[in-house]
């Protein structure tokens, strides 16, 4: 999408939650195959999989607070020709049950989907010991491991069904807030596995995000153009891991600057890929800032003003793409 293109628009009263798409797209896949199977750690109301367990209870499991448990049944699953989605929150998913994760499923290169929901600082009011800001980290770090960011509900559905066409293990990471639409207003918008979407082409400045970060860093575009004369490039990287190292490299190059959001903590995340691809793949000096959570932890409150509070709205967006340029 160029800059003469018209703009993508960006309706604050059109939101839904990642989670909610998730739940939605698992009940048309189990319409469609029943080689969908659903697994869930006693959070199927909150992870939006109750909606499966609705319609085919013989192919849902609710593994109760066993997070472990579940990944390694979820294994079986996959070697015995299912394709299984795992899901809790991404505080336990990702963390509580690592090991697992890494030996029984991405040490055998099974296809399990580990969707996790309610992840990053926008969990809210549950504090910090539920927002997990390292889940990327640590889950991309995994041999074999794929891993993905849906901005909002329309990219979700897409990568739902993506996954499970990869014979691979899959990360999704799911959030509890309501987001914006922005793929969802993109006329044939496609999310494809290794690829990163620039929804607005600039010169001056290159801004990536994922998640729930896509829609301000679109929104601050558009203020640096309008109001500063700041020709902004944005690009959506869902695909964290595989990365696509040439269209970060390309815009890099271009514009010499890059701006990095996300919801994550600013070690190991998306930051950090796109620092690395700069390193290697970029011959001319760039000037790099990686906004996120500045290695701390969160805190409780609402989601809006826990954007807000980490720099990772509209306004400070702005302000950091202004500095550098």
């Amino acid at each position: 999408m160029t800059e003469t293109m018209n703009r993508i628009k960006i309706d604050p009263t059109n939101k839904a939650a990642t989670r909610e798409a998730y739940g939605k797209t698992l009940v048309e896949m189990g319409k469609e195959s029943t080689d969908i199977v659903v697994l869930d750690a006693d959070l199927s109301g909150s992870t939006q999989t109750k909606h499966f367990a609705k319609e085919f209870p013989e192919r849902f499991f609710n593994m109760g607070i066993a997070e472990s448990n579940m990944v390694c049944t979820a294994a079986g699953l996959a070697r015995g020709g299912k394709i299984p989605y795992a899901s809790s929150f991404a505080m336990f998913a990702a963390g509580r049950a690592w090991e697992l994760v890494r030996n029984s499923v991405a040490h055998n290169y099974l296809n399990v989907n580990i969707c996790a929901t309610h992840s990053g600082i926008t969990v809210g009011e549950d504090g910090a010991t539920h927002q997990i800001i390292e889940d990327i980290a640590i889950m991309r770090v995994i041999p074999t491991m794929n891993v993905f960011v849906p901005a909002d509900s329309c990219e979700t559905a897409q990568i739902i069904r993506t996954v499970a066409k990869i014979d691979a293990p899959c990360y999704v990471r799911l959030g509890r807030a309501k987001v914006p639409e922005v793929t969802g207003e993109i006329p044939d918008y496609t999310f494809e596995p290794g690829k990163a979407n620039i929804l607005k082409e600039g010169k001056d400045v290159t801004i990536i995000a994922c998640g729930v970060t896509v829609a301000p860093a679109l929104e601050a575009a558009y203020q640096l153009e309008d109001e500063h004369g700041i020709s902004a490039e944005v690009i959506n990287c869902a695909s964290i891991k595989p990365l696509d190292s040439e269209t970060i490299a390309k815009s890099a190059s271009k514009t010499g600057k890059v701006l990095t959001v996300e919801e994550h903590n600013v070690i190991g995340g998306l930051g950090d890929a796109v620092a690395s691809v700069i390193a290697e793949d970029v011959d001319s000096a760039v000037k790099l800032k990686k906004q996120g959570i500045q290695d701390c932890f969160g805190q409780s409150g609402k989601a809006e003003d826990l954007l807000d509070h980490y720099g990772l709205n509209t306004s400070t967006i702005v302000e950091l793409s202004k500095a550098l340029v």
